[in-house]
């Protein structure tokens, strides 16, 4: 090979690393924390940025966006002495990338001890029963204090959420055993209640039977007198009329009145016989009917 090409190819090697060396193009939401000789210069923000070559240095890279943290359950003494499991969930954000470089070794171990100690200062202080229902009083506890805490270091604790409390088995069993005799004792509270809604919705459906059919009955035997009643009506004016006919006819045929009242008295009787017929309707002339038929007082 030509010396003076091998020559070109070393330059362009140099020149290339001397690039490589020199631009530093940083992604969003990342910043490269730089040293100069050794000692912190600068924090470089998403964008490219030119280097000093064998005299400035990438120290790390950090992603400022919010990271979550789940730490394993940990054992917390409650103030009535139950010993209760407790996993926590940290989401945090680096604020400050130098500080969390040079001021604190470990964030996230950092954290994670914080969280122990403060869970056992706040639990500690808890009943159990308190504890279970307390997580939100824990949470901002947590939060406080872990905020106050790393805020030196760099970083901010955004939000801190209790996933589970784990009381002891034995406490488990009977909080168990409570919750089934709960939801038994509901369940027959509102078996019962059925049952007398039932009841009752039968009783008003029985009752209102009952007055449905005295309506129905009361109707019917109403009904049923108008038609007794308009048929005893219709006999009784068909038997006027016949009558009323045959007195006609009998005048007609210029029958001798002495005959017209014996006809008349035997008449009478069967007048009476109709069931439409409640009074008896006697002769204006009566007296002088019984005395053409002679049976009238006689003079002495």
């Amino acid at each position: 090979m030509d010396p003076a090409g091998l020559v070109l190819i070393v330059l362009a090697a140099i020149v290339a690393i001397v690039l490589f060396k020199t631009v530093r193009i940083v992604p969003q939401a990342t910043v490269f924390v730089i040293e100069r000789l050794g000692k912190y210069s600068r924090t470089l923000e998403p964008g490219i940025h030119l280097l000093v070559p064998a005299i400035d240095r990438v120290r790390t890279r950090t992603d400022i966006r919010e990271q979550v943290v789940g730490f394993p359950p940990q054992a917390v003494i409650t103030r009535d002495n139950l010993v209760v499991g407790i996993d926590s969930v940290i989401y945090y954000s680096i604020t400050d990338p130098a500080s969390a470089q040079y001021k604190i070794e470990n964030v996230v171990l950092a954290i994670e001890q914080l969280v122990v100690t403060t869970l056992r200062n706040v639990v500690g202080g808890m009943q159990l029963e308190e504890a279970l229902t307390g997580r939100d009083h824990i949470n901002e506890r947590l939060a406080a204090v872990l905020d106050e805490a790393t805020g030196k270091w760099g970083v901010k604790v955004n939000r801190v959420e209790i996933r589970g409390i784990e009381p002891p088995p034995t406490i488990r069993d009977a909080m168990e055993q409570a919750m089934r005799a709960d939801r038994g004792k509901r369940a027959a509270i509102l078996t019962a209640e059925g049952q007398q809604q039932s009841a009752v919705l039968s009783a008003q459906g029985q009752k209102q039977a009952v007055v449905l059919n005295a309506e129905a009955d009361r109707a019917a035997t109403i009904l049923q007198a108008e038609a007794e009643r308009e048929a005893m009506l219709l006999r009784a004016e068909g038997e006027a009329l016949a009558i009323a006919k045959v007195v006609a006819a009998i005048k007609g045929a210029g029958v001798d009145e002495t005959v017209l009242a014996y006809q008349r008295q035997q008449l009478l009787p069967r007048i009476a016989e109709g069931d439409a017929n409640k009074v008896w309707f006697v002769p204006t002339d009566l007296a002088g009917t019984l005395s053409q038929l002679g049976l009238g007082n006689k003079e002495r």
